[in-house]
């Protein structure tokens, strides 16, 4: 390993950031709020059609009561209860052209694709906090008092609804939904299989939004990560505050909620990662407890892995048996 630990210690990594202390009822008190909240569903026929799908603009209301969106597929004329997978996308994206979905839709899938809040597509922001939200989504509500208005968090929860509102489609078998996506979105893949603990099976690439003292000790707080460079400089230079920085971004590492997985999860990781560095996406993996693969890609970094989007495929399509 040229970047990271030799492999034999990412086996066993568990992590470097910290668990606060009420990191379980911050969740748990999280998810009754997301509950209590109804979702104004709303779907409504899209622009774009295709002829063997029925496309529709897929709206629901999220925590602080952001407007949400996200794309909805489905297998035109079905008439029996089918699997389901809902895609999240990576970091400062959005969820994609509708044609790149409709291999799953063929396939016999409803398909959900989230447009993160505050991101390329167009979802709400609506989450006022206190401090700067100028650079990066994982440090907006970072020195908020309230520890819950942590972006990531009310995104977390985004997830899980989106989830819930496909599992509860008259036309889908709620035993037979997916979760995937890559970077940011595998991520985003961790966290919905972890508030949704019904979810059948998880494909996570590459998956951002884990371990970031580990991270920052490998001075790759740049890229993707660079925002964590940014608040030290600008808001704790001499790094006072650092271990209470770490702890409040515990709050929304995925690696943290990794043991409330309970669905069957496949990860795919690029040894030479040097966006999420291969010892980050250990510390989640090492901590789920659920049934488990992990596709090694040793010379490759942060980039497409020949081959996965089929793998990817298969492992969904086994939910058609």
């Amino acid at each position: 390993m040229l970047i990271d630990k030799p492999i034999d210690e990412l086996r066993t990594y568990l992590g470097s950031s910290p668990l606060p202390e009420d990191f379980d009822s911050y969740w748990d008190e999280s998810l009754a709020e997301l509950a209590a909240l109804p979702p104004e569903v709303e779907l409504i026929p899209s622009e774009f059609q295709a002829p063997n799908a029925e496309c529709f603009d897929l709206w629901f209301t999220g925590t602080g009561n952001a407007r949400v969106h996200a794309k909805l597929l489905r297998p035109a004329g079905a008439t029996r209860k089918h699997p389901a997978v809902v895609q999240f996308h990576g970091y400062s994206g959005n969820s994609g052209d509708w044609c790149d979905k409709l291999n799953y839709v063929s396939a016999g899938f409803t398909v959900a694709s989230l447009d993160v809040r505050g991101q390329g597509g167009p979802s709400q922001d609506v989450t006022p906090v206190t401090g700067t939200t100028l650079r990066g989504h994982i440090i907006r509500g970072v020195d908020d008092p309230d520890p819950k208005k942590l972006l990531f968090r009310n995104i977390f929860l985004d997830t899980a609804r989106t989830a819930r509102i496909v599992m509860a489609m008259d036309d889908v078998d709620e035993t037979r939904v997916g979760a995937m996506g890559g970077s940011q979105g595998g991520g985003l893949t961790l966290a919905c299989a972890a508030l949704v603990p019904e979810l059948n099976r998880a494909s996570a690439t590459f998956p951002f939004l884990s371990d970031y003292r580990r991270v920052w000790n490998m001075d790759l707080a740049k890229a993707a990560y660079d925002e964590l460079q940014y608040y030290f400089r600008w808001f704790d230079p001499t790094h006072a505050r650092e271990e209470e920085f770490f702890r409040r971004l515990g709050y929304i590492d995925v690696q943290n909620l990794a043991p409330r997985i309970r669905c069957r999860i496949m990860m795919a990781t690029g040894l030479m990662d040097t966006v999420c560095p291969p010892s980050t996406q250990f510390a989640a993996f090492n901590k789920i407890t659920a049934p488990k693969e992990h596709v090694f890609y040793p010379d490759f970094g942060h980039e497409g892995l020949p081959g996965h989007n089929d793998r990817t495929f298969r492992f969904m399509t086994d939910m058609l048996k």
